[in-house]
């Protein structure tokens, strides 16, 4: 690796055309850095393989193990060296993998699940349902990524039926089916992260940490024989990435909205749609201190003033401003998924958000600002500092909601710190799952009364996420969750509490080599990273 590294800053200085440390001129160096693309693209072609660059943060520093977050958030959500029981495809619909049938019991409680007799593990030995119990109960036993605490127990009840018996009922459960990947029973210990042995289309050939990650096909793989024999991923910076897709290095890098005019030679953008949103949090109680710790504010809580937050963003313009038009406006955590509730999309309207202000009593004072009993409206975006699009987004709220007579002040917040102080402040978080318990975890009550990551409650909203999570039919199960965000009378949208204000949803940005077909893609969760490939055994060379 560290000679494949010098080979790209050579490239890299060639093009630069530094002639006095490297003895090139710009011409020879642009022509030479030409040709290498050329004949770097010739031959990964025909070997088929593919180099893809991610961020440093995508490396998945628990390794290739599954019970320990594998296949989940922002690795991929159908792990490629391992396989799943279900998988979605670019439509988000289930489909079978391992799973050959499954059913669920009258009171949800118990997911029977058949699996396929013809897959074994990259080691020659038999995928049975022991296996599959045996990954499914270290999850539930170790797991500190997925949440597992509705699973009482995983049972091989023949070499192929395993039964999943639940402490309550799960109506998604089929997501949780559709991210596990299964891992063998017989050579399963505290180093398989490094070394895993999987049933899926590729086999880990190579990691040199902190660099570099080398996935081969599994020659066995019970399924259609991928198009692209041999995947080598980076792990750089968005410069780096961009340096080495100039130099003719790489296939597809990752990149970002401020470097799409820097566009290789060879390379064209491709876009992603995502549901990898940016929001605000508004605490939606008064003020008020509980063991300590300060909850609730006393501007924010006040639903006029949140439903005027909400419609005087102009959200093109921000997305215009902070991601150079590469993004979609935002209105929900779930934006363009099966669950998502399409009522709770608003148009930006400053003059209505200016008279909810002053029906709330919020009144312009001599300085612009407006006051309400002495006090000035005025609240705090907090931000975290390594984070310069967040930092932009506040910046930018901060500047928009200055037209509506509104102060906001803008603070750098780690996250040591960030998830108290967002108990009674905003917080810019990022969000974006393929689960509807994204919504759940948001906006439903817990054990202290209050939604755990910004104060709120609502009775009724807590009440129909129960019932979709307690339904034994998963497609009905959507609407309830969409009735969770409105039902016509109340909710978590505009017309409802808005206790949350949802501003965009940022494209995922790849500098692709002409040639390479990329296969089509399902909307990306939160996270820049394994998503774009997690089905590049369907990629090809044209």
């Amino acid at each position: 690796m560290k000679k494949k590294r010098y080979h790209i800053l050579l490239t890299i200085c060639l093009m630069a055309g530094m002639a006095a440390g490297c003895g090139k001129t710009s011409q020879e160096s642009k022509n030479g850095a030409e040709t290498l693309q050329e004949t770097e693209k010739s031959s990964r072609a025909k070997e088929a393989s593919v180099i893809v660059t991610m961020p440093t943060s995508s490396e998945p520093e628990a390794g290739f193990d599954p019970v320990y977050g594998w296949g989940a958030g922002e690795h991929v959500h159908e792990p490629l060296i391992q396989s799943t029981l279900l998988r979605t495809n670019e439509k988000l619909e289930l489909e079978q993998d391992l799973a050959t049938d499954y059913q669920v019991s009258e009171d949800g409680l118990c997911w029977t699940v058949t699996i396929r007799e013809d897959v074994s593990f990259t080691d020659g030995e038999p995928l049975t349902a022991a296996d599959v119990a045996f990954t499914y109960n270290t999850c539930r036993d170790n797991s500190s990524v997925n949440d597992f605490t509705m699973l009482k127990e995983a049972e091989a009840t023949g070499d192929y039926e395993v039964k999943f018996h639940l402490n309550r009922a799960y109506s998604i459960w089929p997501y949780t089916m559709a991210n596990v990947g299964i891992v063998p029973e017989h050579a399963y210990d505290e180093s398989y992260g490094t070394n895993p042995i999987g049933s899926g289309r590729y086999m880990l050939k190579q990691w040199d940490k902190g660099q570099q990650v080398i996935l081969e096909t599994n020659p066995d793989y019970y399924g259609t024989k991928p198009g692209i024999d041999r995947v080598t991923v980076l792990f750089l910076t968005e410069e780096t990435a961009l340096a080495a897709a100039m130099a003719g290095e790489v296939d597809v890098a990752h990149t970002a909205a401020v470097y799409t005019q820097q566009q290789p030679k060879g390379f064209h953008l491709f876009e992603a749609d995502t549901v990898d949103n940016r929001g605000i949090n508004l605490p939606a109680i008064p003020a008020e201190e509980r063991d300590g710790l300060r909850y609730g504010n006393d501007f924010l809580c006040d639903v006029r003033v949140r439903r005027a937050i909400n419609l005087g963003i102009d959200r093109e313009l921000l997305i215009e401003h902070t991601l150079q038009g590469y993004g979609t406006p935002a209105y929900s955590v779930c934006d363009g998924l099966p669950w998502y509730e399409e009522q709770g999309e608003t148009a930006y309207d400053a003059a209505k958000a200016q008279k909810l202000l002053t029906e709330a009593g919020w009144l312009p004072g001599e300085d612009g600002i407006r006051e309400k009993d002495g006090v000035k409206a005025a609240f705090t975006v907090l931000f975290h500092p390594e984070d310069s699009l967040r930092q932009a987004l506040a910046e930018e709220i901060k500047n928009q909601l200055l037209e509506l007579g509104i102060s906001v002040t803008t603070e750098a917040a780690g996250w040591d710190v960030a998830y108290d102080k967002a108990q009674s402040q905003a917080l810019v978080w990022g969000w974006g799952a393929h689960t509807p318990m994204e919504l759940y975890n948001l906006y439903h009550s817990m054990e202290d009364g209050l939604a755990e990551y910004s104060p709120y409650h609502n009775e009724t909203v807590d009440d129909y996420m129960d019932q979709a999570l307690a339904s034994n039919d998963m497609e009905e199960s959507y609407e309830l969750w969409k009735k969770a965000q409105w039902d016509k009378r109340t909710g978590i949208t505009q017309e409802g509490d808005i206790p949350w204000i949802w501003l965009c949803n940022v494209k995922h940005l790849y500098f692709v080599r002409d040639g390479l077909a990329i296969a089509e893609q399902k909307i990306h969760p939160h996270g820049h990273g394994w998503s774009l490939i997690n089905n590049i055994d369907a990629w090809s060379w044209e």
